[in-house]
Formats: structure tokens, C-alpha cells, sequence
């Protein structure tokens, strides 16, 4: 059985639990051949980023590679981390009290992660008092996508475009443009001028917390007053910007885990639409290195030439002070 114990231990990379063991055993504390199948995951999830241009600069950009060449965060990385778990995938944006406007570029080749502009000039979010930047690490699913042809039955609302948006509430301040393994825990449904903009609420599954969050209800019972900020949060954050109130479906009331997994895969088969050239494209570009079956399907050869183009990666450029300022809001 300790043979047993110390292969279980191994697998599950619990190391500091079976080199003890393996000392015991036989003497010696040269690891054996890692456990296969823990091997084969470990590869299959591995990311890294890419910068390019200058941060806060019109041509920053972050791009994404797997162990064999450039990828597309929105279509190459698997929506499903552990799909018999329904532990997910989120490409995080915007890490949380952070207040550039990050988000996946949908009209650009491979999709990097960049800066939103509006009028010219870089979009940063209002600190609306007592909120500071995001309250949560923001990001994305990948291969999902709200179809704005396409009504929601649950809201009645077409979608707004974009890969479906999440919230990590976890203690970690997450990084711009890592890959976090979450598990759900509910949504609520923003309208945002006539279109349906969901918000998938998770949590890191290397969270402290994690195994006790199971649901929309645990978050009051650990993280009381979260769930009643968020929604004051997105009613005033664009009010500073001269825009009226935001509305919620539902009057703002949180939905289940199992609502909120079954909004995930009807954007998940919306994609699958869009990928395979089964639904209009919308102006995203689609171009992805590992969808097997996708027309939009390219070589590596051809996505390292997208970086090679790419601005050099440069010093950071300034921050206008006036977007730490503080604005005071009354909800009516």
C-alpha cells in the first residue's frame, strides 16, 4: 500500500507529501517517471504571453502561445479546463482595482488583448466612490460568443458580440492575460443599451475558499456585500461618463450555478457557430491555429509572422493623473 500511496501522492503532484515516503521506501529521494496522465494535462494547459507596443499606449498588445506556436486566447484555449467537473477556462483582461479598459481584440488576427479606444483616446474606468478600478479580476471565456443576431430567452435581449465576461471574485490579484482554472458559482444578466451582456460570477479554483463555494448563495455567506456592490458597480460605473444608469434583468437578482452553466453552453454553441463559419462572423476575426474542422483554421508558420509585425515591446508610457480621481455618484 505505501507503493500504492506514494504513486497517488506523485500523480497529483503532492510532492512535499511523497518525498517523505519515497525516502522511507527506498532510500533515495530521485523522483521517478512523473505520472502520465498528470504529465499530459500539465502540458495540454500550458500559455504564455506576449507583449508588443508600449503599455497605455494606442499599440500595446498582448499575444498568446501554446507549447507549439501563437494562438488565439478567444478560440484556441479549450472553454472546458475539466469539462467532467465543469471547471472552466477564463482569460483574465483587467486584474482586479486596476482601471485600463483591457479586452480581447475581436477584429484583430490571433485576438490580442489590448486597450479599448474611444474617440481617439484610451478607455480607463471611472473610480465611482468607494469603488476603486474593477472590483473583481475581469476577463472572459474563451471560445464563447453572445450572438447580437440571436434573441436570449432568458432576457429577451440579443447578445452584445463578444465572448461571454466573468468576474473572479479570490483573494488573488490575477495578471493581464493569465489563464485561471475556475469553477462557477452564478450570473447576472446586465443590459447594456438593448443588448444582453452577461456576467459569469466564479471563483480561482486554487482558491482558499473554493470547496465551500458551490453556488450563487455562498457568496454572501463568505464574502458579504460583494454581490450588492457588483451590482451598484455596473448601475454606476459609466454614469460619470455622462450615460444613464445601467439596467439589470431579473431586477439584478443573482441566478444559480445551474442557470449560469447552461447560459455557458448555449455561447459555447454559438461559437462553435462562428468558428465553423455556421453564423455570421459579425466582423470577428476568426482565425485560430488549432480548431480542427474550422475554415479559419492557419498554420503556425503564418501566425508567427502576426508577431513578427507586431510594434516592438517598448517602455510604458504615462497616466494621465485625472484617472485616479474619485467621482461621487447618487443612484436616483
Amino acid at each position: 500500500m505505501t507503493l500504492l500511496t506514494l504513486h497517488v501522492l506523485r500523480c497529483r503532484g503532492l510532492n512535499k507529501l511523497a518525498n517523505p515516503l519515497r525516502l522511507t521506501i527506498t532510500g533515495s529521494l530521485i523522483k521517478s517517471r512523473s505520472c502520465s496522465v498528470f504529465k499530459k494535462y500539465a502540458k495540454k494547459m500550458s500559455y504564455t504571453t506576449i507583449e508588443r507596443g508600449a503599455l497605455n499606449s494606442t499599440d500595446y498588445r498582448i499575444y498568446f502561445r501554446n507549447d507549439v506556436g501563437p494562438i488565439s486566447p478567444m478560440h484556441d484555449i479549450p472553454l472546458y479546463a475539466d469539462e467532467s467537473n465543469k471547471i472552466l477556462n477564463m482569460v483574465v483582461e483587467i486584474p482586479r482595482w486596476t482601471n485600463a479598459k483591457m479586452e480581447i481584440n475581436l477584429k484583430e488576427t490571433l485576438n490580442p488583448i489590448k486597450q479599448d479606444v474611444k474617440k481617439g483616446k484610451l478607455r480607463y474606468v471611472a473610480n465611482c466612490f468607494p469603488h476603486h478600478g474593477y472590483i473583481w479580476n475581469y476577463g472572459a471565456l474563451p471560445q464563447t460568443w453572445e450572438n447580437p443576431e440571436v434573441l436570449d430567452e432568458a432576457t429577451g435581449c440579443k447578445g452584445d458580440n463578444d465572448p461571454i465576461d466573468v468576474l473572479e471574485i479570490g483573494y488573488k490579484v490575477a495578471k493581464r492575460g493569465e489563464i485561471l482554472k475556475v469553477k462557477v458559482l452564478g450570473c447576472v444578466a446586465l443590459i447594456d443599451e438593448g443588448e444582453t451582456d452577461w456576467k459569469i460570477i466564479v471563483i480561482d479554483v486554487n482558491d482558499p475558499l473554493a470547496e465551500q463555494m458551490n453556488d450563487v448563495s455562498d457568496i454572501e455567506k463568505h464574502y458579504p456585500g460583494l454581490m450588492k456592490a457588483t451590482i451598484e458597480w455596473f448601475k454606476i460605473y459609466k454614469i460619470p461618463d455622462g450615460k444613464p444608469e445601467n439596467q439589470f434583468a431579473f431586477n439584478g437578482e443573482a441566478k444559480s450555478r445551474d442557470f449560469a452553466l447552461h447560459i455557458v453552453e448555449e455561447v459555447h454553441q454559438h461559437w462553435q457557430n462562428l468558428i465553423k463559419r455556421e453564423a455570421p462572423a459579425g466582423g470577428i476575426a476568426c482565425t485560430n491555429t488549432t480548431v480542427s474542422g474550422s475554415p479559419f483554421k492557419t498554420t503556425i508558420e503564418t501566425a508567427e509572422e502576426v508577431l513578427e509585425k507586431a510594434a516592438e515591446l517598448s517602455e510604458p508610457q504615462s497616466v494621465d493623473p485625472i484617472v485616479n480621481k474619485w467621482h461621487y455618484v447618487h443612484l436616483k
